[in-house]
């Protein structure tokens, strides 16, 4: 039995606050990496776009600096773009993907 994957589409606002070089990060959806990127503006954030196939389910999305840099890595409204019935965000950073009606 194969489970029916759903397209989504979740927008989000990241934010970095950091010294020296540019730092790296990464996005993580149920920790699969998604993106990888190195961050070049100051005092800007980014708007992150994540496509996502998956089944129904619950998805943790997950940022994090690639070490060795240091500083602080936030993320803000989530948003979803795209999806089916039932696809909202939880906490924030918690992705519950819906079941799409038939």
């Amino acid at each position: 039995m194969t489970l029916e994957r759903h397209f989504v589409a979740v927008v989000c606002h990241v934010f970095c606050d950091w010294e020296g070089d540019p730092p790296s990060y990464r996005a993580y959806v149920n920790n699969e990496l998604f993106a990888e990127r190195t961050w070049l503006w100051k005092d800007e954030y980014l708007e992150e776009l994540l496509q996502i196939s998956a089944p129904a389910g619950t998805y943790k999305i997950k940022y994090e600096l690639v070490p060795p840099f240091t500083g602080n890595i936030k993320v803000k409204k989530y948003v979803i773009e795209y999806g089916p019935p039932g696809t909202e965000t939880l906490k924030g950073d918690i992705l519950r993907i819906g079941y799409a009606s038939t």
